[in-house]
């Protein structure tokens, strides 16, 4: 809104040195508005199969309703004009400068304008003449395919590896077991807690689930919610972790969490998350295991377990997990992956990407009550990198969606997983899970990515069973050291929990590590 052409651009260049080649805008404009194809476009289209120039027309024109506010601010925050920065090495104002700037004005007059958001409207929009630098947004297509044909090949590879776990894991009954799907026996009461720490000058609250007629020990689990949310929004599965008689804590984490984002749109903040939080987050973990050693004596009778607490954590949660489990940030590492030329394809590498202004220190958030940590679709890959998470030695699960586009497997999980310093981790990963709880955050955002993605999303029914299935088994074996779930850890109970369902559950353990790495490679060899 800040950027108001004198002219709007009139031509597009492609450059592919040493031919370059041009297209009028109003020629595009023609062809998705009406469908005529003029000399100037003809050349361009010529090739084409009718069903291509069909689908060109279709993507020209696709509306996409975004609120034009919110458009307007995510690309004035840090991350937005990060993605631009990006975009606009690849299309540049005629003469080679970086376009972000003009792609940011047409983006967000495109947004407000009553025509709607699509690509045509855009391109009309643009300020002044671009260029398309071919070898650069070639290298960008030739990146996102290798990010499609890996995450294809990881699915497959998961799947194939359960399989031969399962061939060799001890035989179970499992139909004679308890179903861990099923909510569990303990009744809960909730309570929230309002809390300052005065050392950091912080407040938040924290929702806490107690447990009911739990005589023995009681196990605690803190949890730490994602980017752009809040405790509440993981509700269903906090629930059912404390039916089985864990004490949940889920702390409030300002700087990221839904009250942020919204102020965000509303123009209070300029950056996506505060920058801090990459230090206050895992601080706010601690600072909760703190206060429950303070009401242990008065509130619940010491019969809390504080010296054998677990850890969960979900995408940004899940950077948190794994800070408090004993990663530390390698900056050389981040750097790196930050400066790559086709980065951009990540989109939780922008939120580690931040990190990158920290001041350059070694940050160790290891906080020793914890012993067991599940970190679900965790944005952790380059932040940490091999040696950071080779700090890890602790028992730790990741959890994974074959669906996530915010924090994809095969960049942010998969390498990862075989950098864990701890010999007993394991990988569980549901597929068609898309990374957020859609029935909690939107509850039409799901239709909307079937609609325009062409997928079928799982119930988030289906996904709370399967990750309750593992998650409290391995909780209950690491916290409470309860062998008499190790069962529920093999491979043969993924298998079992996937009978007859068309999204199935995978997981593996250490025993497929080897494997694991030798397929990363022989991916590596097969398309640099």
């Amino acid at each position: 809104m800040t950027i108001i052409p004198v002219k709007a651009a009139e031509e597009l260049f492609f450059i592919y040195s040493p031919v370059n080649f041009s297209v009028e805008i109003s020629s595009l404009e023609l062809f998705a508005k009406e469908g005529k194809v003029n000399k100037n476009l003809e050349f361009y289209l010529q090739f084409v199969t009718p069903e291509q120039k069909a689908a060109f027309r279709e993507v020209l024109t696709k509306k996409i309703d975004l609120p034009p506010v919110v458009i307007s601010r995510f690309f004035n925050t840090s991350i937005g004009e990060d993605i631009l920065t990006r975009l606009g090495k690849g299309i540049t104002i005629q003469g080679g400068s970086n376009g972000k700037y003009a792609l940011r004005a047409a983006l967000v007059q495109a947004a407000f304008d009553p025509e709607g958001f699509t690509l045509i409207n855009v391109l009309k929009k643009l300020p002044t003449n671009m260029e398309f630098q071919g070898p650069l947004l070639l290298g960008f297509a030739q990146e996102s395919q290798k990010f499609i044909l890996a995450t294809e090949t990881l699915i497959k590879e998961l799947r194939q590896l359960t399989l031969e776990e399962a061939t060799t894991d001890r035989p179970v009954d499992y139909s004679q077991l308890t179903d861990m799907r099923q909510v569990g026996p303990h009744k809960f009461t909730k309570e929230v807690w309002n809390l300052t720490d005065t050392s950091r000058n912080r407040s938040f609250y924290v929702d806490v689930y107690v447990p009911q007629s739990v005589d023995a020990e009681m196990p605690v689990v803190v949890f730490s919610h994602g980017l752009a949310s809040r405790p509440e929004d993981y509700g269903q599965a906090l629930e059912r972790l404390a039916s089985y008689g864990f004490l949940v804590a889920a702390p409030q984490h300002p700087g990221s969490d839904s009250i942020w984002a919204k102020e965000v749109l509303e123009g209070y903040h300029q950056d996506a998350f505060d920058l801090n939080d990459f230090i206050n987050r895992p601080k706010d973990i601690s600072f909760v295991i703190d206060e429950l050693e303070r009401r242990n004596a008065t509130q619940f009778q010491n019969r809390l377990n504080l010296q054998n607490v677990g850890m969960g954590g979900h995408s940004f949660g899940g950077y948190t997990a794994l800070a408090i489990a004993g990663a530390e940030i390698d900056f050389e590492n981040l750097k790196q992956e930050c400066e790559r030329a086709y980065s951009g394809v990540n989109v939780a590498l922008l939120l580690q990407c931040r990190a990158v202004d920290l001041p350059q220190q070694t940050y160790n958030f290891r906080d020793n009550r914890v012993k067991a940590v599940f970190a679900a679709n965790p944005v952790n890959r380059a932040i940490f990198g091999p040696k950071g998470l080779g700090k890890i030695t602790i028992p730790i699960m990741f959890g994974s969606g074959s669906y996530d586009p915010a924090a994809p497997p095969a960049l942010e999980q998969a390498a990862s997983f075989t950098w864990l310093g701890s010999s007993q981790k394991y990988w569980a990963m549901v597929e068609g899970q898309a990374h957020v709880n859609f029935s909690e955050l939107d509850a039409g955002l799901s239709k909307s990515i079937e609609t325009v993605t062409q997928l079928t999303l799982p119930s988030q029914d289906l996904i709370t069973d399967y990750t309750a299935a593992i998650e409290i088994p391995f909780f209950e074996i690491y916290i409470n050291q309860n062998e008499k779930f190790r069962p529920y850890l093999q491979s043969a109970y993924a298998e079992y929990l996937s009978q007859g369902k068309e999204f199935k559950l995978d997981l593996i353990s250490q025993a497929s590590v080897p494997k694991l790495i030798d397929a990363i490679e022989k991916f590596k060899r097969e398309h640099p």
